[in-house]
């Protein structure tokens, strides 16, 4: 018989074609079962359910031990879209107390993904968010009623005290760019928001835990799987230890009630902060639960700013608390020694330039400049350095030695606080007159005003309270902090490392000396605590948009000084009228725990005034 080569062919050809089909399928099975996330969480949480359990937030305690920041439980609503069966819709709004009309729009912005991008109808998504505890305890007695729906208890923050919002911050739902940054987030979850909390999240906020529970073939929980052998327990987040002393902060918030300003005091020897008070504040409960974003809105909205941390961000003319850096620096690059003597006809006049000062006796040494807080002294000092041609070349190189001496005492760049925020002031360099005036075609005279802590000079209550802890501490800072310990944690080093600026350290005493003059009887008298010797320096900073700013920088003891601080209130006119009084009684309540009956006026005076004399300043 003659063979058919065409059926051999097409036989070949229906086995090859067979062969191609079922490598199709096989792909397509891989691609489904392998590739394919979406039949993967289908088959899985057909079996499981997979429930998210967050950990404790670390609780934050002052120095002394006191608890100032705890946990409470939250409870939000959640649902598996894909499980949710039909269910009384009205009842399950009168049981939460909302309408149906909020529970519609909660839903479709559960499922929009440009709100939502994390949405999948397989997977947990969140409804209600901060249930209170009786809306709780109402819907777990009829949860069974709602198929697809379960409760996730979460943790939100509580606080003690209604103080020290600025220093403890407080914790906020997590944005779109929060989830990207950080891997550990997903929607839904917080994070710390301004303040501690938001720079030590990493510590605070633990590590979450898994709970994987089993379902029967109608959807029920059954229990664990294994019997919870393939949990991740979750780590709670690490307690912190403020530097804080949370009666003192108390204290000088109660002090600063009614004024706009900042008083911040430090530990010299640490550099620790004792307080950080910036006025006007904010109860910090007024930014936990479901309220919270109407409050926030409040606060923005809020012409006085309780927001903005004046204590960091404030960048103020520091006026004469600026004098003992010019004292310093004269005295480092031997402009001056400390039997140098300058006039002062109740001002500073030169080539017919005049600055005025308060009547008292001249010509003075620096000792006695900085009791009197002669203005003259320390204006022919700054004339007599960057005029000095001789030994400095020009105006330009002078002024950038003087610039550098103060940038090395901790003005013009952030010192580094472990707070978010912090704002820089500023110290013009040489560059800013050359490109104002013209190289060469100025002198001291043409910037005068610097010499004395005004014109372009601009501090932060921070750094004024960090130069007057250099002062105490004889020449040297530590960077400033408010976080003491870390549970389980070795701190950063750099909170004990000391800095030191291009200041000799020989030439402090002389400084501490002079500010101690002021005390006993010079422009800080207010400042003097029974049994107690004080340093003291007063500063009247011009403000053009109103009324002069009152401000004081001291610290006592005079030998082995125990605190350090800085007192700045806005339109409050003389140094003396209120910086003195706020910064003297701030340290009398810490070194001694009360303030003496003699000085009892004085707290009256300064807890029941109330300061608006000039109305805010718009951004």
């Amino acid at each position: 018989m003659r063979k058919n080569y065409n059926l051999e062919k097409r036989k070949y050809v229906i086995g090859g074609f067979i062969l191609l089909i079922a490598l199709i399928y096989i792909i397509r099975l891989f691609d489904l079962q392998i590739n394919d996330e979406k039949y993967k969480q289908s088959a899985n949480s057909n079996a499981f359910l997979k429930k998210t359990v967050y950990p404790s937030r670390g609780l934050i305690y002052d120095r002394n031990g006191e608890l100032v920041v705890f946990n409470q439980p939250a409870y939000d609503v959640m649902l598996i879209p894909r499980d949710v069966q039909p269910f009384d819709t009205l009842d399950f709004c009168h049981t939460l107390n909302i309408t149906r009309e909020q529970f519609d729009k909660r839903l479709a912005d559960m499922k929009d993904k440009r709100l939502n991008p994390g949405y999948s109808s397989y997977t947990p998504q969140r409804l209600i968010s901060q249930l209170s505890v009786q809306d709780y305890g109402r819907l777990q007695e009829k949860l069974y009623r709602y198929p697809g729906f379960f409760v996730q208890k979460r943790i939100l923050r509580q606080y003690y005290h209604p103080t020290a919002a600025n220093v403890l911050g407080n914790i906020r739902e997590v944005s779109k760019a929060d989830i990207e940054r950080d891997d550990y987030y997903s929607p839904g979850d917080y994070t710390g928001d301004l303040g501690i909390e938001k720079s030590y999240e990493s510590y605070l906020r633990g590590v979450k835990g898994v709970e994987i529970l089993i379902r029967d073939a109608r959807g029920r929980i059954q229990g664990r799987y294994e019997d919870g052998a393939h949990d991740i327990t979750p780590i709670s987040g690490r307690d912190l230890r403020l530097s804080l002393d949370i009666k003192l902060q108390q204290y000088a918030e109660s002090l600063m009630v009614g004024k706009r300003g900042a008083v911040v005091a430090i530990e010299p020897a640490t550099g620790e902060i004792l307080c950080l008070v910036s006025m006007p504040t904010y109860d910090p409960t007024l930014l936990v639960g479901r309220q919270r974003g109407e409050n926030y809105k409040k606060l923005v909205q809020d012409e006085s700013w309780p927001l903005y941390d004046r204590a960091l961000m404030g960048a103020y003319p520091p006026g004469s608390t600026f004098k003992p850096t010019q004292g310093l620096i004269f005295l480092q690059e031997g402009i001056i020694d400390l039997n140098t003597t300058y006039p002062c006809s109740h001002g500073y006049i030169s080539g017919g330039l005049r600055v005025g000062c308060h009547p008292h006796g001249a010509p003075l040494p620096l000792k006695p400049a900085l009791q009197t807080s002669c203005n003259a002294y320390f204006c022919w000092g700054f004339k007599a350095m960057i005029d000095r041609r001789s030994k400095y070349g020009s105006s330009d190189n002078a002024f950038e030695v003087w610039k550098n001496h103060l940038v090395s005492m901790g003005y013009g760049y952030k010192l580094g606080i472990d707070l978010p925020g912090e704002g820089r002031g500023y110290i013009p360099n040489s560059k800013v007159y050359d490109k104002y005036y013209g190289k060469g075609r100025w002198s001291a005279n043409t910037i005068i005003s610097v010499s004395i802590g005004q014109g372009e000079i601009l501090a932060t209550p921070l750094q004024i309270a960090n130069l007057s802890a250099t002062i105490a501490n004889r020449g040297y800072f530590i960077t400033p902090h408010v976080v003491k310990e870390i549970q389980d944690t070795v701190m950063d080093p750099e909170w004990s490392e000391k800095r030191y600026p291009t200041i000799a350290a020989h030439h402090y005493e002389a400084i501490a000396e002079g500010m101690h003059m002021a005390v006993m009887g010079g422009t800080c008298r207010k400042a003097a605590i029974p049994g107690i010797e004080v340093c003291g320096k007063t500063g009247t900073a011009q403000n053009p948009h109103g009324n002069d700013h009152s401000a004081f920088m001291g610290f006592a003891p005079f030998e082995n000084p125990k605190i350090a601080v800085c007192a700045y209130i806005e339109n409050g006119g003389w140094g003396a009228t209120y910086g003195v009084p706020i910064g003297s009684l701030v340290m009398e309540k810490y070194l001694n725990g009360e303030i003496a009956p003699q000085r009892k006026y004085l707290e009256q005076q300064m807890l029941n005034t109330t300061l608006y004399y000039a109305p805010p300043k718009k951004k």
